[in-house]
């Protein structure tokens, strides 16, 4: 317990560079403070601070020791905070971006969430643009791609895949693309992102060099409504089409020639320890988001043909 006093009076000292600074933080006086890293610094022989009546700076030596020493005391402190956690019950106001038809494949798990953690306060964001996670003080976000940010850390949550569809009054009119290269002659509804302005590549073998841009749009809604309106062919994920495709408003076209698949995952900031808060959610998301009988999307043996014109 006395290398621990001294260990810790030395930390306070040197990140302050004051005893008594040090001392306030600890609850004992300043030259309790003194006398601690006296100790430590006969210990060790070596002398830690250079001290004179207006400064106190440490040696070099001691600032190698302070770098180490303040790494133990952080994991000390991790150490405690989470057998603290451990304990307590997740709370407070929980920060969560997702993109905008994210409300599709989280809202039908709400309701258990919030029975089984009534006292986290959710704050849902969404949209399509690249959110800075750590600047804007997000707690998680949930995306689709690989994770670039080594300052995040990611945790999958389930795949998706992508499909073609089309209202069956514009298939009537225009006619079933057979293969690929048959969409050079039909209207393509395409999806332009919110950052950047990059139109999504259609990810089909043998499509033709220029494929048509009929329509551009910069969300998926949007575009899901223009194909049922009857507006043209539109590549989008398969939790957004399911609802029109189970009512007849869609028909899959194309389906053994994609072949893409998703993957949307939980990103967080890496940190030494994950509050309550984001733990549960994390874990609620990755047991039961893509897993709820009649919500889990799709794997890729998923039968579309039944969907076909």
């Amino acid at each position: 317990m006395d290398s621990f006093s001294g260990l810790e009076s030395f930390v306070r000292a040197a990140d302050q560079l004051s005893f008594a600074k040090a001392g306030r933080q600890l609850g004992i006086s300043a030259s309790a403070v003194g006398k601690n890293v006296a100790r430590l610094e006969q210990q060790l022989g070596v002398r830690l601070f250079n001290r004179t009546t207006r400064h106190t700076r440490l040696t070099q030596e001691g600032a190698l020791f302070h770098e180490r020493c303040r790494r133990i005391l952080d994991e000390l402190d991790d150490a405690r905070a989470m057998m603290q956690d451990a304990v307590a019950a997740p709370r407070g106001r929980l920060r969560v971006s997702l993109p905008t038809i994210g409300y599709r494949f989280l809202l039908p798990i709400l309701p258990a969430f919030k029975a089984a953690y009534p006292e986290i306060e959710l704050d849902l964001d969404f949209n399509d643009r690249l959110v800075d996670v750590i600047a804007e003080g997000v707690d998680v976000a949930i995306r689709s791609g690989d994770l670039v940010d080594s300052q995040l850390v990611a945790r999958r949550l389930g795949p998706f895949q992508f499909v073609l569809v089309a209202s069956p009054a514009y298939l009537a009119r225009h006619g079933v693309p057979q293969v690929p290269a048959d969409l050079a002659n039909h209207a393509c509804l395409r999806y332009k992102f919110v950052t950047g302005g990059k139109i999504e590549e259609w990810d089909l073998p043998g499509l033709p060099e220029q494929l048509p841009a009929t329509l551009l749009c910069n969300n998926m809604e949007a575009m899901l409504g223009a194909a049922v309106a009857g507006l043209g062919v539109a590549y989008m994920p398969d939790f957004l089409a399911r609802d029109s495709l189970g009512r007849g408003e869609l028909q899959c076209v194309l389906c053994g020639h994609i072949a893409r698949q998703g993957q949307f995952s939980a990103l967080w900031p890496s940190s030494r320890q994950l509050s309550p808060k984001v733990r549960a959610f994390v874990d609620f998301a990755g047991e039961r988001m893509f897993r709820e009988e009649g919500t889990a999307v799709p794997t890729a043996a998923t039968d579309w043909t039944k969907f076909r014109p």
